[in-house]
């Protein structure tokens, strides 16, 4: 038995389902692709698959992930790739098979692209207001715990960023703390610039990679 991870875009009309539909999908596109993965076992066996960090609703995923176990340690991976994107949405698309080099425990930090604009907002004025945020020594916002709302500091959880002005749009590419033990929404740093300056932005959010500690991209 091999473990393997499945690499994936989840992009267009998919970027709106929520973890447990892509699950559904994933576990389906399994089902019906007959490729020999390892299932579990009991009254209602289901083919195992994990996602190492779930992607928020709405967000972009162009480097995301699926572990699941062969059952054939030499069945081909462009094999599998073939077989799931023709029972997937073109919303979905596997790219690569690799086998698991780290455990999803090592995830520690996260990257994103998130392109933002104001109504009737330059973006000039919105790169200044980003690079105003981002460079305070503290970034307050309330956020959502299991015992409520609570105002958090997310400066910590920030360890690099760029903003770059575009034609219609401010582009910040941020990374920021992910995983277990530590993990911040890039949506908190909208909210914050929203209770900032009292306006609405409309945002773009990609995720790029997942990294480690040592900042080493996770494989």
């Amino acid at each position: 038995m091999k473990n393997v991870r499945i690499w994936f875009k989840k992009d267009h009309e998919c970027r709106y389902i929520s973890h447990l539909d892509l699950n559904r999908a994933m576990l389906r596109a399994l089902h019906k692709s007959k490729i020999p993965i390892w299932h579990t076992e009991g009254f209602n066996p289901h083919p195992f698959a994990t996602f190492p960090l779930p992607l928020s609703l709405g967000f972009r995923g162009v480097n995301e992930c699926m572990d699941v176990k062969l059952e054939d340690d030499d069945y081909s991976f462009k094999e599998i790739i073939d077989r799931l994107n023709a029972c997937l949405p073109r919303g979905l698309r596997v790219f690569d098979v690799t086998e698991a080099v780290m455990k999803a425990g090592k995830i520690a930090f996260a990257s994103f692209t998130i392109k933002l604009s104001g109504i009737n907002k330059p973006s000039s004025l919105v790169c200044r207001q980003l690079k105003e945020l981002l460079d305070r020594d503290t970034i307050e916002v309330e956020k959502r715990s299991k015992k409520g709302m609570k105002t958090v500091d997310i400066k910590p959880a920030v360890k690099s960023y760029s903003v770059t002005e575009k034609f219609d749009c401010a582009e910040l590419d941020i990374m920021l703390a992910a995983g277990s033990s530590d993990n911040v929404n890039p949506n908190l740093i909208i909210t914050a610039l929203e209770n900032e300056n009292g306006v609405e932005y409309e945002a773009d959010i990609t995720r790029n990679d997942l990294y480690n500690s040592e900042l080493e991209k996770f494989r």
